[in-house]
C-alpha cells in the first residue's frame, strides 16, 4: 500500500481509492436495477449517494485518527448520513390517489447509503454481502410480491359521455358486474351536452384493464374511454 504523510497521520491513498471505487460498483449494481424499471432515482443517483456516504465515513475516520488522543467518535459524522438521506428519499415518493409509489426506491437509497458507510469504514464483507441481498430483494422478490402478496391494483379511467340522467348508475352497474370498486370519482363538463367522468377504480390481478375499458365503452352514450 502507498502511504503519504499529511499532518500527524498516514494517509493510504490507495486504500481510499479502493473504497470509493468499490462503492461505485456496488451502488451501480443497485442503481441499474432501479434505472431499468424507470424509477425516479436510478443509476447515477444511487452512485452519488453511496460515494458521498463512503467519503463521509472516511472523513470521520480521518478526523478521529488525526486527533486520536481526544474523545472523538468517528461514527457521529456518518450518523448524519442516515438521518440526512431522508430528504432525498422523500423526493422519490409520489402519491397517486390511494396508492403510493417510490417507497422501495427511497429504501434502496437509504440502503446504499449504509453500504457506503460500511465500505468507508473498511467493512468490505458487510457492504458487498448487503449489496447482494439488496439486489436479490429488488430483482427477485418483486415477482413474489406481485404473485402472492398483492391481489389488488388501481387504475384511473377517463370517460367522456353524453350528459343524461342515470349515466353514473350505468357505470356503477358495469363496475359492479366486474367486481370492481370505485374509490373516487369527479366530473368535468367539457361541453353543454358532454361531461368527463374521472374514476379511480380498485381492481384485482384477475381483471384485465382492457376488459374493463371494453365493458365501459359498451355503455350507451359513452363517447370515449381511456385509462392511465
Amino acid at each position: 500500500m502507498i502511504k503519504f504523510i499529511q499532518g500527524a497521520i498516514n494517509i493510504d491513498y490507495l486504500e481510499i481509492s479502493l473504497k470509493l471505487i468499490v462503492s461505485i460498483i456496488l451502488s451501480g449494481v443497485i442503481g441499474i436495477e432501479r434505472e431499468s424499471i424507470k424509477r425516479p432515482a436510478g443509476f447515477r443517483t444511487h452512485i452519488l449517494v453511496c460515494v458521498g456516504s463512503t467519503l463521509v465515513m472516511i472523513v470521520g475516520l480521518y478526523i478521529a485518527d488525526d486527533i486520536r488522543y481526544s474523545n472523538v467518535d468517528p461514527t457521529r459524522i456518518g450518523a448524519q448520513v442516515i438521518s440526512g438521506i431522508g430528504f432525498l428519499g422523500a423526493g422519490t415518493i409520489i402519491k397517486e390517489g390511494v396508492s403510493v409509489k417510490g417507497l422501495t426506491t427511497a429504501a434502496s437509497l437509504w440502503a446504499v447509503a449504509c453500504v457506503g458507510l460500511a465500505i468507508g469504514a473498511g467493512f468490505y464483507f458487510g457492504g458487498i454481502f448487503v449489496t447482494v441481498l439488496i439486489f436479490i430483494t429488488l430483482l427477485l422478490f418483486s415477482s413474489i410480491e406481485g404473485k402472492f402478496l398483492r391481489s389488488d391494483k388501481y387504475m384511473k379511467v377517463r370517460i367522456v359521455i353524453l350528459k343524461k340522467p342515470g349515466q353514473l348508475g350505468r357505470i356503477g352497474q358495469v363496475t359492479g358486474d366486474l367486481n370492481l370498486t370505485i374509490v373516487s370519482i369527479d366530473f368535468n363538463n367539457i361541453e353543454d351536452n358532454k361531461t368527463v367522468i374521472n374514476l379511480l377504480i380498485k381492481t384485482n390481478k384477475n381483471i384485465d384493464n382492457i376488459e374493463v375499458i371494453s365493458k365501459l365503452s359498451q355503455i350507451e352514450d359513452v363517447i370515449k374511454v381511456t385509462h392511465k
